[in-house]
């Protein structure tokens, strides 16, 4: 399959995507993605691909599969894409904010956590007992 025209069997996108048949079908339960079928075979577009990719994207950037519904049905309404973009950003700006304040806490953590492990190792060697430095 090479032309852009071409629809993709569901081990294709699978296997394209690096995702499983159970994914395929969930999105598509979740009116996220809509393949066209054959019988029982399901047979994605090129708009079905753009939109997993998307998908996948937004999962991974933290958007929740609400969030990601409501920006693709956006694209559906305004194919300027001028109101997705806009929507997107902002929907990226409060996740990215987010994930900073995450990854502070967690550099805290980190280093609170190290600091008990120095304490602890400093405990047991006063006490004759060597550790493997972390």
């Amino acid at each position: 399959m090479t032309p852009d025209t071409m629809k993709m069997t569901i081990r294709e996108m699978c296997d394209a995507f690096d995702v499983t048949p159970r994914t395929l079908r969930f999105y598509e339960s979740k009116e996220l993605l809509f393949p066209e079928r054959d019988g029982q075979k399901r047979l994605f577009t090129k708009r079905d691909r753009a939109r997993l990719k998307l998908i996948l994207r937004g999962k991974r950037f933290g958007f929740s599969l609400e969030e990601i519904r409501q920006l693709l049905d956006l694209y559906d309404r305004d194919e300027s894409q001028e109101l997705q973009l806009a929507e997107t950003y902002g929907v990226a700006q409060r996740h990215l904010r987010e994930m900073e304040d995450q990854h502070r806490e967690l550099d805290e953590a980190i280093a609170e956590l190290k600091d008990q492990m120095e304490w602890g190792a400093a405990a047991l060697a006063r006490m004759g007992r060597t550790v493997e430095p972390a």
